[in-house]
């Protein structure tokens, strides 16, 4: 309990410093390119247009997801948050150990260093989300009264990352092959996780939906699509169960993540 209440209380008391250091960090990480942080948007669109391409007009041959839904609107809803989780969770993993050697020299909120990176990656994510409604709006896919979930899915989001970040920070800090780990099982994930292919596809196999199901970033993507597309309506709430089995991962990723990172981070530079 007391790991749990220091972790929130670190987080709340650096909020400050959690932003000013995240828009650093964003402003620093494209400052030597000519196009600057537009490069955060042309990478995420690039892999969309071929990702739109191979499965879309390849492996699918055009067929649309639903009547008034094309596969490139629904593709492009769903992506657009994994690209923010995906980057989320890769770099909060390595977070600690790439830096341990200058916090540790200062009084710093070890807890802090995952979060300010999420939030580094959180304002890519709203400019490629952004281009994302533009381009929804262009094909038709005009926004719905739906859209007003969608500050609860980022937030959702951001709760999920930051928990799952203080257990990965910290396994990564002590072993490194951690680091390894997580990215092959990121590059699995993406490929299981709803977000090339539909789940209705598997509707005469209820188990493989269910274990889908299982997997907390099913939510986030269908939470997007439903907040984007407008249907499945208001997700949050038709799918009360799923939403409160949700936070309940959340809830206890973040007392496990809270309870390692407080017991490990007093010795995180013995293992540098």
């Amino acid at each position: 309990m007391n790991s749990i209440i220091t972790v929130l209380k670190e987080q709340f008391q650096s909020f400050y410093l959690i932003r000013r250091l995240s828009l650093y960090q964003f402003k620093s990480d494209n400052r030597n390119n000519y196009l600057g942080i537009w490069w955060e948007l042309i990478n995420p669109m690039i892999q969309i247009a071929v990702y739109s391409f191979v499965f879309g007009a390849g492996f699918r041959q055009g067929k649309p997801i639903s009547e008034h839904i094309s596969y490139f609107e629904w593709l492009l809803a769903g992506i657009s948050v994994w690209f923010f989780i995906n980057q989320s969770i890769l770099l909060g993993s390595k977070s600690i150990y790439t830096r341990i050697r200058m916090v540790s020299k200062m009084s710093f909120p070890m807890s802090v260093i995952p979060t300010f990176v999420i939030i580094t990656k959180f304002y890519q994510h709203l400019m490629v989300l952004a281009a994302v409604i533009i381009i929804l709006q262009c094909t038709g896919a005009y926004v719905t009264i739906q859209v007003l979930q969608l500050p609860y899915f980022m937030l959702s989001t951001i709760a999920l990352m930051v928990s799952l970040s203080l257990i990965t920070s910290t396994l990564a800090t002590i072993v490194r092959d951690v680091q390894m780990i997580i990215q092959s099982i990121m590059r699995i994930l993406f490929y299981l996780t709803p977000i090339l292919w539909p789940l209705d596809m598997f509707e005469h196999h209820k188990w493989i939906q269910t274990i889908v199901m299982l997997n907390p970033l099913n939510y986030l993507i269908e939470g997007y699509r439903s907040s984007l597309l407008g249907y499945p309506s208001w997700f949050s709430i038709d799918r009360y169960g799923y939403t409160l089995y949700f936070w309940a991962m959340v809830l206890i990723l973040f007392v496990l993540g809270a309870w390692i990172h407080t017991k490990f981070r007093d010795r995180f530079v013995d293992f540098l």
